[in-house]
């Protein structure tokens, strides 16, 4: 998975269409194997991007969480911390 696609379920604050479309993009990116399609691809890309973002966001809203929202900031924190002792030196 992209290090970039972040986990969107469960946290508070709830993710934004913002969080949905980002993670959305970083996915057509990463099958795409470009941050940036050709002027011929421009319009397949952003379909992809749009369908994606859709389907992400009823999925979360459709999802049912049995636990407690993490704290979106924590989880973060936590995050970055796990990436940079991961980082060579």
């Amino acid at each position: 998975m992209c290090r970039n696609i972040k986990p969107l379920f469960n946290f508070a604050p709830p993710a934004t269409d913002e969080d949905i479309r980002a993670a959305a993009l970083q996915f057509v990116r990463k099958i795409a194997g470009t941050r940036k399609p050709s002027k011929q691809n421009t319009d397949a890309f952003d379909i992809a991007v749009e369908e994606i973002f859709q389907s992400s966001k009823r999925m979360l809203e459709g999802l049912v969480a049995t636990t407690p929202p993490r704290d979106r900031v924590s989880f973060e924190a936590a995050r970055r911390l796990r990436f940079k002792k991961a980082e060579p030196r």
